[in-house]
């Protein structure tokens, strides 16, 4: 594809008119779930935007944990726009923690990368705290936060962070982007400033992953045909690795910004989806 086609391609804010108020609804979902719910921020790291945001289990220890990460192209968005879900699942039995991270371009990808590992570490070291079991970790993700979340799932860097080999559960990962290197093409690289190495390192397509994982993976049904490839050649991928990939049927009129919501939603088939995984 040419850059102005790469460009119309990776565009998400364009296929949806109402953007705005959607993200506006984020922070409001999630200012609700924290009025009913208890709730506490941590930090993982030695910055400001090093923290997480806990929503305790209300069914006793060993409860499973969804650990999500918020999208924003990597450069937009905070854990405090990253709640909405919390009530859903903490009311299904969950533990849940929404996971914040330094913006680029403040942050490069690799930096933003290393922060959630380290973000997943602290999960699995402190969780049993607020009622959590640390192996029972699923890992969840919109947009850039579904590619981050797939990061999680390489193997290779657990070791040095004191993590087991495998210390995610499974994910389902929203409308990620998961093979970078149409990026520095685009003007995403404004404030991504990838080159073809970083672009290949960072895409969880292009790298190992491990086998017998369950993983559910979405798109919405207004997104365009690069968004949708994405989704669908990494489940594919994530197959050839021996893992279980599902890939859930968009709901008709979904978009890329309100599978959020979607994935908070009791009864939907995203919902359930996620839930089976976690035996919920």
């Amino acid at each position: 594809m040419d850059t102005a086609t790469l460009d119309h391609e990776y565009n998400a804010r364009a296929t949806t008119p109402n953007v705005l108020d959607i993200l506006a609804e984020y922070r409001a979902r999630t200012d609700a779930a924290k009025a009913v719910l208890d709730w506490s921020t941590h930090s993982y790291g030695e910055t400001g935007p090093e923290r997480l945001d806990v929503y305790p289990a209300q069914s006793g220890a060993a409860s499973p944990v969804l650990v999500f990460i918020h999208g924003g192209y990597w450069r937009a968005l905070d854990a405090a726009d990253s709640g909405s879900m919390a009530p859903a699942f903490v009311a299904a039995g969950a533990c849940v923690v929404s996971v914040n991270y330094t913006l680029a371009p403040a942050a490069s990808l690799d930096r933003i990368v290393e922060e959630c590992r380290r973000a997943l570490a602290w999960v699995h070291r402190n969780i049993a705290r607020f009622g959590g079991d640390p192996s029972c970790i699923h890992v969840a993700g919109s947009s850039a936060g579904g590619h981050l979340a797939a990061m999680l799932l390489t193997p290779g860097w657990q070791g040095a962070l004191g993590l087991p080999d495998r210390p995610v559960a499974g994910a389902t990962l929203l409308s990620g982007l998961f093979d970078l290197t149409p990026i520095p093409r685009t003007h995403i690289n404004e404030w991504m400033s990838l080159d073809e190495a970083s672009a290949a390192r960072n895409s969880p397509a292009l790298l190992p992953l491990p086998s017998g994982l369950p993983v559910a993976l979405a798109y919405g049904d207004t997104e365009t045909s690069e968004f949708k490839r994405q989704t669908g050649d990494f489940a594919r991928r994530l197959r050839e690795a021996g893992c279980e990939a599902e890939l859930v049927p968009p709901r008709p009129g979904s978009n890329h910004f309100d599978l959020v919501f979607d994935f908070g939603e009791p009864g939907n088939p995203l919902h359930q989806a996620t839930r089976r995984m976690m035996e919920l």
